[in-house]
């Protein structure tokens, strides 16, 4: 692990380097979509995302945005906003919103790097552990108001089993 963290801090000026050296090496799809942008691709349990990571050097700033492969249907976004109301009280990081004309439900963090060098490794290891475990878990909530027309309340409740007790 120590050489993996020195061999991105000698050689990476601009973050977009660092996140596409961390993404080959988990053996992603990655293409640099410009000077700004790099798009990667990944399958998890549920469903494949589209991740999106663009570098804003003039508010020193990373913005991760990871794309659901489910498309919402326009007539169903006013159940899918209160869905994602519910959902983003729930979360420590990022949140949940919707590309309106993409109509795909994402998963946004943004990291400063005002003050700092570069994002790090464990940066960006505990971002994409967080964010896909996060789409993962409310994956299912999107399917169940998507796909089976239950109500926002309904659907977390589907998803979300909370354990109480001990086994």
């Amino acid at each position: 692990m120590a050489e993996l963290v020195r061999d991105f801090q000698e050689t990476d000026v601009n973050p977009l380097d660092v996140v596409e050296r961390f993404a080959t090496r988990q053996d992603w799809i990655c293409d640099r979509a410009g000077e700004a942008e790099i798009v990667i691709e990944l399958s998890a349990e549920w469903c494949g995302y589209r991740i999106f990571v663009s570098l804003h050097p003039e508010a020193e700033l990373l913005l991760f945005t990871f794309a659901f492969d489910t498309r919402v249907k326009h007539h169903k976004t006013d159940r899918l906003y209160v869905l994602l109301a519910i959902i983003n009280r729930r979360l420590p990081v990022g949140h949940f919103d919707l590309w309106a004309e993409e109509e795909l439900p994402v998963f946004r963090h943004t990291v400063l790097l005002r003050g700092h060098e570069n994002v790090g490794i464990e940066q960006l290891e505990g971002i994409f552990e967080i964010a896909i475990a996060e789409c993962e878990r409310y994956y299912p909530a999107f399917q169940f108001v998507v796909w089976a027309g239950k109500s926002p309340h309904e659907a977390i409740e589907a998803a979300i089993l909370e354990t109480v007790g001990e086994a």
